[in-house]
């Protein structure tokens, strides 16, 4: 007996996501106007709402690719919605990144959609649905950076600045993340489709624990921490951001610490 696949209402835009675009618009208009009375509050809105919209929009990526790429169940899923809520669970995908960006300043890959491989014909189809999500990360992170690789920041807030350039800190190191070649990420997800059954069959046990090791050698190894991040500043200053604005957007969004008189120095605070 068939079943449903898609239809009209599987695609419309969620009004949650709506909503999570609003407030980082409003933070957004917050920060650039200076309107707050606690600077580092708005940053925080903004860059919290704005990243869990990028979380949103990787997802989307993998499960709109997915869609015409042959899996038309992706719709009934609702991963075609931009609800958070439909990635998998509240905690893993929205929770758990956020913590993280809070207490590390770091990207954590989060939310997953569950795609029927197969339905889906052809290796470079399911290579390219694995690399949309980091691929979409990669592009967030080229707009926000735009007005320093343009040479635009005349008018350009400063507190603004830093904070896009710590959103953009974040879209590097999730892109980084997600396409390591591990399994259990978007990385490795890229590769599989090439290699053979047999060693397909010895990773797959190992996908579950994939991110957990990753970050265990991050947070617990000082010479892979050093390497990623030394990676991810090469990047950042590729795309015109240096260290005084990662570092300050940093200090702006964990504004609960205090205001950083250095920082605010440069705001003209």
């Amino acid at each position: 007996m068939p079943t449903r696949t898609s239809h009209r209402g599987d695609r419309r835009i969620s009004p949650v996501f709506l909503g999570i675009a609003a407030v980082t618009a409003v933070s957004g208009w917050a920060v650039w106007t200076d309107f707050a009375d606690v600077p580092g509050l708005a940053v925080f809105l903004f860059v919290t709402s704005a990243w869990i919209v990028s979380l949103c929009l990787h997802e989307y990526a993998h499960a709109r690719t997915a869609f015409h790429s042959g899996d038309l169940s992706i719709g009934a899923k609702g991963y075609l919605t931009l609800n958070p809520f439909a990635y998998t669970h509240a905690l893993l995908s929205i929770v758990l990144p956020v913590l993280f960006v809070i207490m590390g300043g770091i990207g954590l890959p989060g939310g997953a959609v569950f795609i029927d491989r197969g339905r889906i014909q052809g290796r470079w189809k399911h290579s390219l649905i694995s690399a949309a999500g980091p691929l979409t990360n990669v592009l967030f992170a080229v707009v926000c950076t735009a007005p320093f690789w343009l040479d635009a920041l005349d008018g350009v807030p400063v507190v603004f600045r830093y904070a896009l350039a710590f959103l953009a800190l974040l879209q590097v190191t999730a892109a980084i993340l997600n396409l390591l070649p591990v399994p259990g990420l978007d990385g490795y997800g890229v590769i599989e489709p090439w290699l053979s059954h047999r060693i397909r069959r010895q990773v797959e046990p190992l996908a579950p624990f994939g991110l957990i090791l990753v970050f265990v050698l991050l947070f617990f190894i000082p010479e892979v921490n050093n390497a990623f991040f030394d990676g991810v500043d090469a990047v950042l200053r590729q795309l015109g951001v240096g260290d005084l604005e990662t570092g300050c957007g940093l200090d702006y969004y964990r504004f609960w610490q205090g205001e950083n008189a250095f920082c605010a120095s440069f705001a003209g605070r």
